[in-house]
């Protein structure tokens, strides 16, 4: 009775899914979409997780009964149908054909739902397909099929496919997208699996032959309706195969995301652009390193002939491995760049950025935090200068602008700020933060449909920040935490006659008659008295941030759970907290995702932590919690399930027990960072390898037991294991044993080594470890580095 409604209902899935009558979908007509052939869903992930929504909602309305047990199965696997034949990896029994592929499943998502009703019992066998699944070479698992169509292997594609989520899926190789592109029909050739290993030749053969074989061979379907692809984290992936397999499957692709992929080089970007004609944005973004590097090599070069690309949006955050002459060649193809994101890519030199800027006339967007963009790129903006040796256009880019992200830019003159700030009367997001930026400077901008802006740690008075605010009413984020001069009338201290003086109070008073705020970051001059003034402008703030200089109290905190009904994240430094003030947040706050307390005082115990927290996902604990025990961090698991990300500082009695808590509580964990919390890493890390999805870790002053092969150790048990940060005081054998150097060995890009040492104090008594180095090594996708610097990091 459902199958005709099909052809309409089915591309809408993904919207489907998140209402809240989704529950309600009857069991039956849930059973016909999935069988359906035109089952349209942006990722497997996408798939298990509503029907998992489906499962919870139908658990609540019946309880616990055989039949939910049955549906569960039901909706998961389907029992071998008479007649039918399926394909299996060889070792595996075919007792089902699953309606979920597990094995295209992300790890994060199988470790984060190993606890739901509805896919424990699915748990063992989808690690099971996934590891084993990234184990095999593209050659090797053909040889493992049968002769049948590998369903279970194959992405979800069909003429209604818009999206192509594959983030996270480090198992998938050239095999699983080529079987994903292949029709049905080719399985019929008892030999195909003779045909497709052909094809899966080693990368170093003859790139011709290969092309030959694609088109000669290989019977590559195309699916015109896809527009976006995300690839994030797909380390396996062959990028010479995956754009010759992708510009002839997704011929009208208009957006790639490519995040944490250290394997795709400038070239690699290049190649993009000629093959995908249609293609606007591209986000390669990678993690900034914490240092610049020495050198580059030099992997492109020579002009060539090449036309132009469309792409609008270029992303490449934090790729150390671009230099001059590889953004030079990118933006000689993108003469419509809107958006530019080159934050943190630290070889680029000043010059490099003006020529850019003076190539791209279309710029509106640029995000150049952490980077060599100073006095030439400024000139470049307000086109004083030409790098191009072109003709230059006395049109200049800065009243352009609508986004300019520079935190960290050193080396700027106040008068080069002053032009082009100045300038900017289209401004909608201004980033200032960690600049040399003035009252004068802040004073003269002209902009009137400001929505973000950031000055946190700069010298701007309440003088200069309220000018700007009453003449952008629709500011939605202001961060200005670290601004001292806001407990003062004038940035030097004394009265400038020149400029009304304004109070702290008539800020928030302007404030408040704007649209709204969505996200504050504040600090000096904050109380109670200013969030009380703030209360018509805070409604719908979502975030939420207060610093050093600040001044909530225990009745502001209070004031935080009615004032702000959707905040989705707190995060308090250095304030005053309670038990009661904890309660009155947790308890109200139901969509609370972030919750972090930094070096705040008072008397809070873990009854502030026994509240049900369903929603949260990042939580941190650094320096209030030092009574925590494993019993208390037993009962966070119970309150808090869904913890992805985790901090804990000082928590001076958690002991190795702890491990077992934390990977059996939170198995889905991304982020984890322990410092200074007891003996935890007394008998080394064993425990924490159930932590399988981990990217991020940080283990310090938690005990002298990590093995010295635990970089090596970790690189295997954690797959996705981007960054690392150890102390060498933790070191059971006295140091550790760097991961090899060979490119794609590892997922590991970033790994410190702090090393400290012991002072005593006159009366010989032992205080807290002084820093003293940090090794830092480095994987950029080119080049590996190892640098000792005289600091922690």
């Amino acid at each position: 009775m459902y199958h005709s409604l099909f052809p309409s209902i089915l591309p809408i899935w993904m919207l489907v899914k998140s209402d809240e009558y989704f529950g309600s979908v009857p069991y039956e007509l849930l059973i016909s979409c999935i069988k359906h052939p035109h089952l349209t869903v942006h990722s497997e992930m996408h798939l298990a997780d509503a029907l998992l929504l489906w499962l919870d909602a139908e658990r609540r309305m019946s309880g616990f009964s055989e039949s939910r047990h049955d549906n569960t199965v039901n909706l998961m696997e389907q029992q071998k149908e008479k007649g039918m034949t399926h394909v299996y990896l060889k070792s595996v029994s075919p007792t089902y054909v699953k309606k979920v592929r597990f094995s295209l499943l992300p790890l994060s998502f199988i470790a984060g739902r190993s606890k739901s009703h509805g896919f424990s019992k699915f748990v063992d066998q989808s690690l099971e397909s996934v590891i084993k699944l990234k184990k095999i070479p593209s050659t090797y698992l053909v040889d493992s099929l049968t002769d049948s169509p590998p369903a279970d292997l194959r992405l979800r594609l069909t003429e209604y496919t818009e999206i192509l989520d594959l983030s996270g899926c480090r198992q998938l190789n050239e095999a699983s997208l080529l079987l994903s592109v292949l029709p049905n029909s080719y399985f019929s050739n008892l030999r195909w699996r003779k045909s497709l290993k052909s094809f899966l030749k080693n990368p170093e053969d003859d790139e011709r032959n290969r092309e030959h074989l694609s088109y000669g061979t290989l019977p590559i379907l195309s699916f015109e309706s896809l527009k976006e692809i995300d690839m994030s984290k797909c380390q396996r992936l062959n990028y010479k195969f995956v754009i010759k397999c992708f510009s002839k499957s997704f011929p009208s692709l208009r957006k790639l995301r490519a995040a944490y992929l250290l394997n795709i080089k400038v070239f690699t970007v290049l190649e993009l652009l000629q093959n995908f004609r249609q293609l606007t944005e591209v986000d390669l973004t990678v993690d900034i390193a914490p240092i610049i590097p020495v050198q580059a090599s030099l992997f492109y070069s020579g002009r060539g002939h090449c036309s132009l690309s469309n792409i609008t949006r270029l992303t490449l955050e934090g790729r150390s491995d671009i230099c001059d002459m590889g953004l030079q060649s990118i933006s000689r193809l993108c003469d419509s760049l809107c958006y530019l994101n080159i934050k943190g890519c630290a070889l680029l030199s000043d010059a490099c950025i003006a020529y850019v800027i003076q190539r791209c006339k279309y710029l509106c967007s640029l995000i150049v935090c952490y980077t060599s963009f100073s006095e030439n790129s400024i000139l470049a903006l307000c086109a004083s200068i030409s790098m191009t040796n072109e003709h230059m256009d006395s049109n200049s880019l800065a009243p352009k602008l609508q986004m300019l992200h520079m935190s960290k830019c050193e080396g700027i003159t106040e008068t080069s700020l002053f032009n082009l700030i100045s300038q900017t009367q289209k401004m909608k997001s201004l980033c200032l933060r960690d600049t040399k930026v003035s009252d004068s400077v802040l004073c003269e901008f002209p902009g009137s449909s400001l929505e973000a802006l950031d000055i946190s740690n700069t010298t701007i008075s309440w003088m200069a920040l309220v000018r700007v605010i009453s003449r952008n009413p629709n500011l939605k984020s202001l961060k200005a935490r670290g601004c001292k001069n806001l407990l003062q009338l004038q940035g030097d201290g004394r009265a400038d006659y020149s400029f009304p003086l304004f109070s702290a109070h008539e800020v928030f008073k302007s404030l408040s008659k704007g649209s709204g705020l969505e996200e504050l970051e504040i600090g000096w001059g904050f109380s109670y008295f200013s969030l009380e003034s703030l209360r018509p402008a805070v409604s719908f703030l979502r975030a939420i941030s207060v610093g050093l200089g600040a001044s909530l109290g225990e009745d502001a905190l209070k004031l935080l759970s009615s004032a702000c009904p959707l905040l989705e994240s707190i995060v308090l430094y250095f304030q005053e907290i309670s038990d009661s003030a904890l309660a009155s947040i947790l308890t109200s706050l139901k969509h609370l995702q972030e919750l972090a307390l930094s070096y705040c005082f008072g008397d809070i115990s873990i009854q502030s932590f026994k509240f049900s927290m369903p929603s949260l996902r990042k939580l941190r604990l650094e320096r209030v919690t030092r009574w925590m025990t494993s019993d208390d961090l037993f009962i966070l698991t119970q309150s808090c399930p869904n913890v992805t990300e985790l901090s804990l500082v000082g928590c001076l009695h958690l002991n190795s027990d702890c491990q077992p808590i934390i990977s059996g509580g939170w198995p889905g964990m991304i982020s984890l960072h322990l410092e200074e919390c007891g003996s935890i890493t007394d008998n080394g890390v064993t425990s924490l390898y159930g932590c399988i999805a981990l990217e991020d870790l940080l283990l310090r002053h938690n005990g002298s037991g990590i093995q010295k092969s635990f970089l090596l150790d970790a690189t295997l048990k954690f797959p996705m294991l981007r960054l690392v940060s150890l102390d060498m005081c933790d070191a059971k054998e006295g140091g550790f044993d760097a991961p090899e150097e060979e490119e794609g060995s590892h997922f590991l890009s970033i790994v410190k080594i702090s090393r400290c040492k012991s002072e005593r104090c006159a009366l010989g008594r032992v205080l807290a470890p002084v820093h003293r180095e940090t090794l830092v090594m480095l994987w950029n996708g080119q080049n590996y580095t190892k640098t000792l610097i005289k600091q922690r990091l």
